[in-house]
């Protein structure tokens, strides 16, 4: 039982290893499940629920492996004198070090500040390569609900889904079904029937009255050209509150530089947008 206990440890840390890195490097789940995202065949649910499952037996080998060890790890809380003492030199090096990942995460020191950035890069990078869903859990929606929000006319959306050879059972029919039994990504549907989009007149869309998905990735600058906001303005506005911001800046990045919360960056150039 010793040795099943010890390889099953084994084993399920190399898993978590695995499902760890991968979790770490996968886009968003908004854009994963807009995308129909997949590494070795599996979805970022699937290599969620695989971490969590297999790090509940590591966690269940972890105790029956002390239970079995229990005398040496006694052991190494023992002073010189073979006294019990939980403050050895050994567990406050430990301690130290496991307090300094912990609280250092949260101060974004180093060099845990440079994981997690290279964790939004990797984010950041399969977020623009996969394609930002229009709201969140577009995929969810019914045809003729996505239409209705997205401003597009649903008969010919209709005619040219037909036209692809994209089977739809009705309009009530969700995205993510069309989807599943054609073989597409909601991301593919969505190119193909954004033809059908109703123009609207005047310059730049309407502001939202909530951030988009994939809102705080992008750029003052492309924000305002997206909305056909005065750029001068709103950086002048901001810089008035006491923001330090340029163009290039993305709204995560001036929350993040103003110590300050990234909807409330949205909050005040909504309020411009007025």
């Amino acid at each position: 039982m010793r040795k099943i206990t010890s390889l099953t440890l084994a084993i399920a840390g190399l898993i978590e290893l695995i499902t760890s890195v991968v979790l770490y490097i996968l886009p968003a789940g908004r854009v994963a499940f807009w995308s129909n995202y997949q590494l070795l065949g599996l979805s970022k649910t699937e290599w969620g629920n695989i971490h969590i499952t297999v790090g509940v037996l590591f966690v269940v080998m972890g105790a029956i492996h002390i239970y079995f060890n229990w005398r040496p790890i006694t052991a190494y809380i023992k002073n010189s004198a073979k006294e019990f003492t939980i403050f050895t030199k050994s567990f406050n090096i430990a301690l130290l070090l496991s307090l300094y990942v912990s609280i250092g995460t949260l101060y974004s020191l180093p060099p845990m500040n440079y994981i997690i950035s290279l964790g939004e890069y990797f984010t950041t990078a399969a977020n623009e390569k996969y394609g930002e869903p229009p709201y969140g859990h577009a995929e969810l929606s019914s045809l003729k609900m996505f239409c209705r929000r997205m401003n597009i006319d649903l008969g010919k959306s209709l005619e040219l889904l037909k036209q692809a050879g994209v089977a739809v059972k009705g309009a009530g029919q969700s995205i993510a079904e069309i989807s599943k039994d054609n073989k597409r990504t909601p991301q593919q549907l969505y190119n193909i029937i954004k033809m059908a989009e109703v123009i609207q007149t005047g310059n730049g869309s309407k502001f939202p009255d909530s951030p988009a998905p994939g809102f705080g990735q992008k750029s003052i600058k492309d924000i305002c050209q997206m909305y056909n906001l005065p750029l001068d303005e709103v950086l002048a506005r901001l810089r008035e509150a006491g923001f330090t911001v340029e163009p290039d800046d993305t709204i995560k990045k001036v929350g993040s530089n103003n110590n300050s919360n990234p909807m409330v960056i949205f909050e005040k150039i909504k309020d411009l947008a007025k």
